[in-house]
């Protein structure tokens, strides 16, 4: 039977570090993770996820959200909006922001 534990002193045996920005640092230290966005840089992530997704659900809902009343169609917008942004749309921008930071700091 083999140990699986991988031996330290053998090069071929210890796994390749992989970076994935937004993660931590790794045994490579050229590679740093970016930190948490700045209030602006969120501002605008959350205000390129929003936008979209309003005018596309008014676009779509329209004729269904103007019978409503402003309270009613607001509820009904939040409720479809906010799960599209949270889950479907900002950890892309929070990857594609990880991806900008971390080549722009490698080309410098």
């Amino acid at each position: 039977m083999t140990n699986s534990t991988p031996n330290p002193t053998n090069p071929k045996s210890r796994p390749k570090p992989v970076f994935i920005p937004g993660s931590t640092p790794g045994p490579n230290p050229g590679r740093v993770k970016p930190g948490p966005p700045t209030k602006h840089q969120l501002a605008l992530m959350i205000w390129l996820a929003v936008f979209p997704t309003l005018t596309i659900l008014n676009l779509v809902l329209g004729d269904w959200l103007h019978m409503m009343n402003a309270v009613t169609r607001t509820f009904v917008l939040a409720t479809i909006a906010v799960p599209i942004v949270i889950y479907g749309l900002m950890p892309p921008l929070h990857r594609l922001r990880g991806e900008l930071l971390t080549r722009i700091a490698s080309s410098s």
